[in-house]
């Protein structure tokens, strides 16, 4: 994965920046830092001018970028989805068997996050908090019909597409594979923020992982 991702930049869609972060040693920082600042503060709390103050540059510089920071939110999950799109390619290229596919699939998109060190301006453990944390505010919106249209969640839409497309694989005559591939992505966001959170609600533990519970539950469904 460090080899393909060293050698791969990730496409996200044009709408939703200013100015391409990717392209420029502040816009990368401005990823970096942000991150970690809204990992440390959460991102209610968190501002252009806090973040200005921490890369030492005027909050101004920040806004060449993008436009707010719902749009910095939308591109930091939409950075997340990409890669773990590239991830679900690579790693399920050599696997022939329909099952073990969709047991790699439901445990890459399930499982915690390691980070990358091949993408140095990106901590993709950190990146996976915030996507637990907060991806649902980059769908809970007023502008959602609208900003679907301008194309902000195709990535995220396109993995949910490839999820359930090996879950048609596996069983062809399964009736909703997009529903449920939709709540193996987003289901599994909201056991981690329980483990984390609100431990009576869910049987997921150090002991037990979202995975085990994922891999038991579509195995059983499909079967």
């Amino acid at each position: 994965m460090r080899i393909v991702l060293s050698n791969v930049k990730l496409m996200i869609n044009e709408n939703v920046y200013l100015k391409d972060p990717e392209s420029s040693a502040l816009g990368k920082k401005i990823l970096n830092e942000s991150i970690l600042l809204i990992k440390e503060i959460g991102f209610e709390a968190f501002t252009f001018k806090k973040l200005g103050q921490r890369i030492e540059s005027n909050e101004s510089s920040i806004y060449r970028y993008f436009e707010n920071k719902h749009k910095l939110l939308v591109y930091l999950t939409s950075w997340y989805w990409s890669w773990m799109e590239y991830r679900l390619v690579f790693e399920t290229a050599n696997l022939t068997d329909p099952k073990d596919r969709l047991n790699k699939t439901i445990a890459l998109f399930t499982e915690e996050t390691k980070d990358d060190e091949s993408t140095e301006h990106i901590n993709e453990a950190l990146l996976q908090q915030i996507i637990i944390s907060d991806f649902t505010k980059t769908l809970l919106t007023k502008e959602v019909d609208e900003e679907n249209r301008n194309g902000f969640f195709v990535i995220y839409k396109r993995v949910i597409h490839r999820i359930a497309g090996i879950i048609k694989e596996v069983n062809s005559s399964y009736p909703y594979p997009d529903s449920l591939a939709s709540t193996i992505v987003e289901g599994a966001l909201h056991q981690h923020f329980l483990k984390q959170h609100l431990t009576s609600i869910t049987n997921c533990s150090d002991e037990i992982s979202p995975s085990d519970f994922y891999l038991d539950l579509i195995n059983k469904v499909l079967n």
